[in-house]
């Protein structure tokens, strides 16, 4: 397996005769670390964080680029949804870190007084972050600003498919936090497969469902807990009362935003025939502003990720059945797909049974929203569902009426930005939450305490139990 080499730190890493990474080495440099006691102290769990957040506003230029070679991320795009909304999240964590560690009271019930009852959040060990190459940064450095918060060590694996950002964030973590606390692991799927080899006290994995069952199968071995953030298909209900100029600005930008490389970007579309040409129009007027009518020569517009990745989206643009309302050009080489929306597609096709994970759009003509609600429930639970209604009725009831990891009414993706909103999947889409206090808890042991005292000792608890005993047990349970 060929990984780059880790940077600098105090304690250089194990390497084989290959001059490879040993990923046992560092695995053990890093939990003895953890044994030792050194992340406990709260001190040093948020002067980690802030370490991070200097390093994400003062190296802001070199990740900005770094997005812009790995993902062709506009400047104010990968600033706005890697960089920024990063640093903002950590600073959030940094500040409540303390509170979020003190042992949290509980009452008790009759039976266990006099006493007291409080859970107390304990570090779990080492954790493992794996991240992708969608959003390098923020997927990267927002569990493992969570894991450090919990107080754990944490081995980090950047994405082999963004590079540049891998390489810059191996670079500069040590320079900013704990090196040998805080363990960056770069290189390729080899790599990955080694990591999971070894034992952890948490495994935290975004990327595909497909990558997800290897790493719950490898985590397995060790009854090792996980958090697994994947995707789906993640499907969008236009009810009738909705506002159709506002929604398909907003679906266009779900779709734009990284060129729709997005875990929880709007993957299709169910809409009335009599509001389905007008969402079309709209969203074809917001691309065409969005780009001043030449998305492929924009700055404001992202590539694919690889040439690879490219050409199966050209794939899904062939033989689907549907009309192309909207789009549809494709260069691979230049990892270029076109904004398109496709209308009525066979839903046996692939682009209706595969994440799409690009800017194509599916618009699927249904009856009523009870048609829509049935069409979603029939399918796989998705990490995201968005609900376009100004009938505020109409739009609890969807949401009601259907299930998902999270979900926003009248826009999209937002729901990821606020701390206080746990972030996560339910069944093939994800397992485990986190972002702000649910991302701390993730990563903690909630041990639960009871406390008592010597005196008093009631021998209603010991044998011989009597028929008193029997009358003031049934009594106080």
């Amino acid at each position: 397996m060929a990984i780059i080499e880790e940077p600098r730190s105090s304690q250089e890493p194990t390497t084989d005769v290959a001059g490879r990474t040993d990923v046992s080495a560092t695995v053990a440099r890093v939990r003895a670390v953890y044994d030792s006691g050194r992340t406990r102290p709260i001190q040093w769990r948020v002067d980690q964080l802030q370490g991070l957040v200097r390093m994400l506003k003062q190296e802001e230029k070199r990740f900005a680029d770094a997005l812009a070679s790995d993902v062709g991320k506009p400047m104010i795009e990968g600033f706005a949804t890697d960089i920024a909304v990063t640093a903002g999240e950590i600073a959030y964590v940094a500040k409540h870190t303390a509170r979020w560690a003190k042992p949290r009271k509980v009452s008790l019930p009759l039976s266990a007084r006099p006493g007291k009852g409080y859970i107390v959040p304990e570090p779990l060990g080492v954790a493992l972050v794996i991240a992708p190459w969608n959003y390098p940064i923020q997927l990267l450095l927002a569990p493992v600003a969570a894991a450090i918060s919990a107080g754990n060590t944490v081995i980090a694996k950047p994405s082999e498919l963004a590079p540049a950002t891998s390489a810059a964030l191996a670079e500069l973590i040590p320079r900013y936090s704990d090196p040998e606390a805080i363990a960056v692991v770069e290189g390729d799927a080899s790599v990955s497969t080694a990591l999971l080899a070894e034992r952890y006290d948490h495994i935290f994995f975004t990327g595909s469902t497909r990558v997800g069952r290897v790493v719950m199968e490898a985590a397995a071995k060790h009854l090792t807990p996980i958090t697994l953030e994947l995707g789906g298909k993640s499907p969008v209900l236009v009810d009738d009362s909705a506002n159709i100029e506002v929604t398909g600005r907003r679906l266009a930008w779900g779709k734009w935003l990284n060129a729709g490389q997005t875990c929880v970007a709007p993957d299709y579309v169910l809409v009335s025939e009599s509001r389905r040409d007008e969402l079309v129009d709209s969203i074809r007027g917001a691309w065409a502003e969005f780009s001043g009518g030449d998305t492929r020569n924009t700055a404001d517009y992202a590539r694919i990720v690889t040439e690879r990745h490219a050409r199966r989206l050209q794939g899904l643009l062939a033989d689907h059945g549907g009309t192309v309302a909207i789009g549809g050009a494709a260069e691979p080489e230049a990892r270029y797909i076109e904004p398109t929306v496709i209308v009525d597609p066979n839903l046996s096709s692939p682009l209706m049974t595969e994440e799409i994970f690009g800017p194509i759009l599916p618009v699927i003509t249904v009856e009523s929203m009870d048609e829509a609600v049935k069409f979603v429930n029939q399918r796989d639970k998705p990490l995201a569902l968005y609900v376009f209604a100004d009938d505020d009725a109409a739009a609890d009831r969807l949401i009601d009426e259907t299930s998902s990891g999270g979900s926003c009414i009248n826009h999209v993706v937002l729901h990821l930005t606020p701390p206080e909103l746990p972030f996560g999947g339910v069944g093939p889409s994800g397992t485990g939450r986190y972002h702000g206090r649910s991302g701390f808890d993730t990563f903690s042991n909630l041990r639960s305490v009871l406390r008592k005292k010597s005196t008093p000792d009631p021998k209603i608890l010991y044998p011989p139990y009597t028929r008193l005993k029997e009358r003031l047990i049934r009594r106080f349970l």
